[in-house]
């Protein structure tokens, strides 16, 4: 059995097969027209720039894999340095001080008013 909901009474009713795939008047057909590339699309046009083609960006997997399977006993999250240090720092700073001030809320919180 094929159910839709229905529109009007905002309830599931019944339905066909081709109706049941295809719900609020959606249509099935594909697309006339291709979906532009997003990722691998040059940053500049072909003819502007001449017979080489230039890509966004360069690979940088086999640099990270490199760094990030060195053994050189330093934990994964501060292994690029100095920006990693600083974003752990902070993070463990914020955590600290919203506990310190949950504490003090419920501490204040507990206290009978005068």
């Amino acid at each position: 059995m094929y159910y839709k909901f229905s529109g009007f009474t905002q309830r599931l009713t019944g339905a066909l097969p081709t109706s049941a795939y295809n719900p609020q008047g959606l249509r099935s057909n594909i697309p006339s027209e291709s979906p532009t590339i997003i990722f691998a699309t040059p940053t500049k046009l072909a003819s502007e720039s001449g017979t080489a083609v230039e890509y966004m960006g360069t690979n940088k997997v086999q640099d990270l894999q490199r760094i990030f399977q060195a053994s050189d006993e330093i934990p994964v999250h501060l292994k690029r340095g100095v920006p990693d240090r600083l974003l752990y720092r902070t993070t463990m700073a914020l955590t600290v001080g919203g506990a310190l001030y949950c504490l003090m809320a419920l501490y204040i919180a507990a206290q009978p008013k005068k």
